[in-house]
């Protein structure tokens, strides 16, 4: 695998060859587990990938905050973002990849 940004198309390249998968029905399963997590983040506001991490959706109140190039102070308005933990699984996965 390249040491870049992972795109769709990385992915699908991969199903097709790993999966014997062919390039629209690739397509198509890619697509589909997107829109089923991106649903689900909408719907519940959690997805849990056993090893691999959970994805979740926090809430962040509204706060004072500093432009960086000006020091001046601007309200930082609530909003929602989703936030990512990896499993331990993972987590080890990487750091025996960095050693």
């Amino acid at each position: 695998m390249k040491n870049t940004t992972l795109t769709r198309a990385d992915i699908v390249d991969n199903l097709v060859r790993e999966a014997a998968l062919p390039r629209h029905r690739a397509t198509d399963f890619l697509e589909a587990s997107i829109e089923i997590m991106s649903a689900a983040l909408v719907a519940e506001g959690l997805i849990k990938l056993s090893s691999f991490g959970s994805f979740n959706v926090r809430k962040k109140t509204k706060r004072i905050g500093r432009n960086p190039k000006t020091g001046k102070e601007a309200v930082i308005t609530p909003r929602k973002v989703i936030s990512f933990t990896p499993s331990h699984y993972l987590r080890e996965k990487v750091q025996r990849r960095k050693a």
